[in-house]
């Protein structure tokens, strides 16, 4: 009994203490610990500009942020932005860091394997911008193998390889002609291409929310580049009477304007189906010699 009395006292004697508030470099700890969770947020979150990433960066350095955590906030930044050019060139910073990995300072993976996939992944995309094809398929293939769930993001470097590769074969034909979507003549792309240098080609469909969104960014692209020398055609997919109505009221829209012409793609000699286009909107460039200067989405910074 004399043991039970003593161990309630020494409770009772403790409950004040513990009973106190944290200690200040608790309360330090934890505003740190707070600071730097909320720094790594903006940092994964942050897509406006390089200037205001960089300053986001600034920082999250200053928060205590990991450089690991940095590195990788960097790469999906410049992935979202799809700017390859900018990928490849932090392959000395991956490569450096590849064997110093720590799953704990990790901002965004979960094993080992997925890092190490992405390091392929950045290597594939320095072999892509160099050209070099054998070596883009090799880390791309070991970049599928290590992480697998990763497969959405290593994708597209894979449909722009082979994109490129078959529009090196390709010639637009500038003797065919489509039908106007105003009036259903016959207009020929050869006539369009009188004194310029080269023609923007503009996939799209009203049915698309993406293409309406885009359609005044559209406009003052077009507007700029006629001006430029560059013929603007907007081609539509051949469709129902349906796709014409809504088509021709949404270009109503813009009238008046040098938006260029609108057109409808044929079904035989279909211009989409030589240049590949699954996914609206698209746009392709071509040269004066009917060769292929580029081709893909809209936004990508090519």
């Amino acid at each position: 009994m004399r043991i039970h009395l003593a161990v309630l006292s020494l409770f009772a004697t403790l409950s004040p203490l513990l009973a106190q508030e944290p200690s200040p470099a608790a309360d330090l700890e934890r505003m740190a610990l707070a600071a730097r969770e909320a720094a790594l947020d903006n940092l994964l979150s942050e897509r406006e500009s390089i200037e205001a990433f960089n300053s986001v960066i600034a920082a999250a350095r200053k928060a205590g942020v990991s450089e690991q955590a940095i590195l990788e906030a960097r790469f999906l930044f410049h992935v979202d932005r799809r700017e390859d050019e900018a990928i490849a060139a932090m392959l000395p910073e991956f490569l450096r860091q590849r064997d110093r990995f720590r799953l704990e300072d990790s901002a965004i993976f979960g094993v080992t394997d997925d890092w190490l996939a992405v390091v392929e992944y950045v290597q594939a995309t320095d072999s892509l911008e160099k050209g070099d094809r054998d070596g883009f398929k090799k880390h791309i293939t070991e970049a599928f193998w290590l992480s697998p769930r990763q497969a959405a993001a290593f994708t597209p470097s894979i449909e722009r390889l082979r994109l490129e590769e078959a529009m090196r074969s390709v010639r637009i034909d500038f003797t065919a002609g489509y039908a106007a979507l105003d009036s259903g003549s016959t207009v020929v792309l050869r006539d369009l291409m009188k004194g310029r240098k080269a023609m923007l080609l503009h996939f799209w469909s009203p049915r698309s929310r993406e293409c309406e969104a885009s359609l005044p960014d559209f406009r003052k692209t077009a507007v700029s580049l006629h001006e430029s020398g560059i013929a603007i055609v907007s081609m539509l997919p051949p469709g129902s009477p349906g796709l014409l109505t809504e088509a021709r009221a949404m270009v109503a829209s813009h009238a008046g304007e040098s938006c260029g012409a609108w057109l409808i793609d044929a079904t035989d000699n279909s211009i989409g189906r030589d240049l590949r286009i699954q996914n609206l909107p698209a746009m392709a460039i071509v040269g004066s010699d009917g060769g292929i200067l580029f081709n893909g989405d809209p936004t990508d910074q090519q």
